[in-house]
């Protein structure tokens, strides 16, 4: 059994269910993030493992005890909101040492754990300063600091830099997996950035309507993506419309162009089915190991400094693909004729 188990979790609201059925393994020691959209439901099942909202039906355990009825403040749970939630009117090292107070341990062990909190978050110098006198960055590793002071079991992170600027969210990310690491706890942290969820994660479940639409590694949810929703989510996407010629050995027709995709297909010969690839899979001009050539015309050039983004007109049709930049070597004008290669390798049959 996991450390963290989430079993058959569901919530209603009335009559609108928020999450339909749940069910998840965490390890201890894993980093998961929960990545999805604006109501997917995401937050809630995070609500519902901190004992702030009770499932409709499921259960949680934690460490093989079930905590599906318990209140919140016997889960041994550490929860960093969005919004930070400092007490205004406590100093840095009085809202670390918050939760320590509550749990009734003395002076001096509070004061030992402050400090080993505030070198952990790199701030031992402004213990004495309120929240209003620390930046937006700042007051978050204090919010973290807060949560990891009693010793939870789990962290649980929600959205914990969608306030942060750009800079900043991506230093205090890589802290707070620096962190989780140094200290081993258990930790599912919610985002709808993809960047975040891809660069920081052991795992990753996409939520979608209610549901986990699919649970991997940054490599397999990018790379290996297993329905339509997650691959359009998940980084930047080609749909190429193909025609099936024969399902059972998988070959289609992009255009004129034949195309063995060595799958079966769950479709009939004449129908049209969606083919799904990466930028980064599409070479521009012929390349070795990639068998399918297509003709087209550069339709837009976008500069983004390391790569330059290319989109070429293929019939009726529009590819996007990725290169790096060349100095010596200016992108293709906008008009200009050319060739883009494909291996059918990457040619991915999305389910719905």
């Amino acid at each position: 059994m996991a450390f963290l188990d989430i079993h058959h979790l569901q919530k209603s609201f009335g009559a609108h269910r928020v999450v339909k059925d749940f069910t998840l393994g965490i390890e201890k020691g894993e980093f998961v993030s929960f990545l999805g959209p604006s109501g997917c439901g995401k937050t809630t099942v995070l609500r519902m493992v901190a004992g702030f909202e009770t499932p409709t039906s499921g259960a949680i355990r934690i460490g093989g005890r079930d905590v599906t009825n318990f209140p919140a403040n016997r889960r041994k749970i550490g929860m960093v909101f969005q919004a930070y939630a400092l007490f205004p009117n406590l100093t840095v090292e009085e809202n670390i040492g918050f939760g320590l107070r509550v749990a009734g341990e003395g002076k001096a062990a509070i004061a030992r754990r402050v400090g080993e909190m505030m070198e952990l978050i790199g701030l031992p110098q402004l213990g004495s300063r309120y929240p209003f006198q620390l930046s937006g960055g700042q007051q978050q590793r204090v919010a973290l600091a807060r949560a990891l002071a009693p010793r939870p079991q789990v962290l649980l992170l929600d959205e914990p830099l969608s306030a942060l600027d750009a800079k900043i969210r991506v230093s205090l990310r890589e802290e707070i997996r620096r962190i989780q690491q140094e200290l081993g706890i258990t930790t599912i942290f919610v985002t709808h950035d993809q960047e975040e969820a891809l660069s920081i994660s052991d795992r990753i479940v996409v939520m979608h309507q209610g549901i986990a639409d699919q649970i991997g590694t940054p490599f397999e949810i990018y790379n290996r993506p297993a329905t339509r929703f997650v691959a359009e989510f998940v980084g930047t996407l080609n749909l190429v419309d193909a025609d099936v010629v024969e399902a059972a050995s998988g070959r289609v027709r992009v255009g004129e162009v034949p195309v063995a995709l060595n799958r079966p297909l769950a479709a009939r010969a004449g129908e049209r089915i969606s083919l799904a690839l990466r930028p980064e899979t599409v070479a521009l001009g012929r390349a070795e190991g990639h068998d399918v050539v297509l003709s087209g015309r550069i339709a837009e050039v976008h500069f983004l400094g390391s790569v330059i983004r290319i989109r070429v007109a293929i019939g009726g049709q529009v590819i996007s693909l990725d290169t790096f930049n060349q100095p010596d070597r200016p992108p293709p004008d906008v008009g200009a004729p050319v060739e883009v290669s494909i291996s059918d390798r990457d040619l991915l049959v999305l389910a719905a």
